[in-house]
């Protein structure tokens, strides 16, 4: 069973509202009614879990992993890479990391996208990995188009990629996207602006790597994904915190 321990509190104002009105999507989908806290029960901490046996190497790598033999997904090709940390910077290993994106034209292989990009008959977009025992993840892909929205008349969504990581068990999920530096789009997007906080936003933003890219190959991004962490020690049996 995991270790238990108490977790650092949330800070609300990192945190776009649940509800803004230039997100459109937002008025509808956003609650009417103040939050409730619900503990998770040992159920939910406890499973049901995933079995690291089901995962292929071949799952990380979105350039094949859907491509028939001797093909190759189209588009820029990508390296995406980092690491799961706790807030205390510890490394969160065997934990299952996800993503799944657009095509290099901006389209989701969804039969409700509808966009006028062309489907890759090469690419899924979807790909899934384990942490490693330094919580270290990577993925190759091709980095996503942007496409339109229906917000207002011109929104357009930031190449972007979305990434979820499970904890113990299927109960617990964290699911964000990740946005790469340089793009313009990221300040002019509605989803984006709803998020109050500069540092935040610049969480969610993958760093150029050339340290990692592989000549003649693939350019490299980093992004560390943080989780909450537990209050670190226990001191003359109170919790301190840091």
């Amino acid at each position: 069973m995991p270790s238990q321990g108490e977790f650092y509190q949330r800070d609300r104002e990192r945190h776009p509202p649940a509800y803004t009105k230039d997100y459109k999507t937002s008025v509808a989908r956003s609650p009417q009614y103040s939050p409730i806290s619900l503990q998770n029960s040992v159920s939910e901490i406890t499973g049901p879990v995933f079995g690291h046996s089901d995962i292929d190497p071949m799952d990380r790598d979105l350039l094949h992993n859907y491509a028939q033999p001797g093909e190759s997904a189209i588009g820029e090709r990508i390296i995406l890479h980092g690491r799961v940390l706790d807030e205390n910077a510890r490394p969160v290993p065997n934990t299952l990391v996800e993503i799944w994106q657009a095509n290099a034209g901006g389209r989701y292989r969804h039969k409700k996208d509808t966009y006028l990009a062309p489907i890759d008959p090469n690419f899924g977009g979807c790909g899934r990995t384990i942490t490693d025992a330094d919580g270290y993840y990577y993925f190759r892909t091709v980095k996503p188009g942007a496409y339109p929205w229906r917000n207002w008349v011109n929104s357009w969504r930031p190449a972007h990629i979305h990434v979820s990581v499970f904890g113990s068990g299927f109960a617990q999920r964290l699911i964000s996207q990740v946005y790469f530096e340089g793009d313009p789009l990221i300040a002019k997007c509605p989803i984006v602006k709803t998020i109050p906080n500069q540092d935040a936003i610049d969480s969610l933003v993958a760093l150029l790597d050339m340290n990692a890219t592989v000549p003649l190959d693939s350019i490299a991004y980093k992004f560390d994904i943080v989780l909450r962490g537990r209050r670190s020690t226990l001191f003359e049996n109170r919790l301190e915190g840091n």
